[in-house]
């Protein structure tokens, strides 16, 4: 018995998901099936990348993480199924899988290729439900990773902007993710503020050139409808209006520059 989760774009209101779940418990009723999202932006593949590498301290090894965020699908785009870490991934060869691939140790990569595997015949628009999901179902009944394809070395990486440090204008990110709450989480990691701002007065968060204080430690710590910042869940700096949105509070969104000085 595996764990078997899916992140998709296919929201909640048509059968996307629950064809994909059917699919994989026709072939291994065991499966245990864990929805991580499925409220990711239509065909936002960063969007897709980050709450899978969020997600992933969360379940152990032998997990299966499917990832169908695809708007390539029913061209000539690759899928590709991955060990990391012990942990299976099944992906299109979108980028989707590159902030797993940045931080975690590759095992095994192979191309989903073994049609005796998918439902047939696969529909050109829904490989969720005809490729990853009974591809999914037989890995968590044992088929060895081999099993999918042939191995390959190469696979397609998002160029996902970094946190840059300098003298002037200190670090120096940009919003990477907005939450549900409107909580804009940037690209700037706990351990990169470790070396920012070491005066007696402590680094200072600024967005958009506007100042928002010290980094706090709760979203209760400052009055509400206030801004402010603070090291989130995912140890990655946020910033956060104390039982408000931030992105509607602030009118920011993915790319919007984040300084700590």
């Amino acid at each position: 018995m595996a764990v078997i989760t899916l992140t998709t774009d296919f929201g909640r209101r048509d059968h996307y998901v629950a064809s994909m779940k059917g699919v994989i418990l026709q072939i291994d009723p065991a499966a245990v099936i864990v929805d991580i999202s499925h409220e990711i932006t239509p065909q936002q593949v960063t969007e897709a990348a980050f709450v899978l590498r969020s997600v992933w301290p969360a379940f152990g090894e032998g997990t299966i993480h499917v990832v169908v965020v695809d708007p390539q699908v029913g061209t000539d785009r690759r899928i590709l199924a991955a060990r990391y870490d012990g942990r299976i991934v099944l992906v299109p060869d979108n980028g989707a899988i590159s902030l797993v691939h940045r931080d975690c140790r590759l095992q095994e990569l192979y191309l989903v290729q073994n049609h005796q595997l998918f439902v047939q015949p696969v529909s050109a628009t829904f490989h969720g439900r005809d490729i990853f999901a009974p591809v999914a179902a037989h890995l968590s009944r044992g088929l060895p990773l081999v099993n999918v394809g042939p191995p390959t070395n190469r696979l397609e990486l998002l160029n996902l902007p970094a946190a840059q440090a300098s003298a002037a204008d200190g670090l120096v990110g940009q919003v990477v993710y907005i939450d549900r709450f409107g909580n804009l989480v940037t690209n700037i990691s706990r351990g990169q503020l470790a070396h920012t701002g070491q005066g007696h007065n402590g680094p200072r968060v600024w967005i958009d050139q506007r100042d928002l204080g010290p980094i706090r430690s709760s979203y209760a710590s400052v009055a509400r409808g206030e801004a402010l910042a603070l090291i989130g869940s995912a140890d990655l700096l946020e910033v956060a209006v104390n039982q408000g949105s931030a992105a509607e509070h602030l009118g920011a969104r993915v790319g919007t520059t984040v300084q700590v000085k």
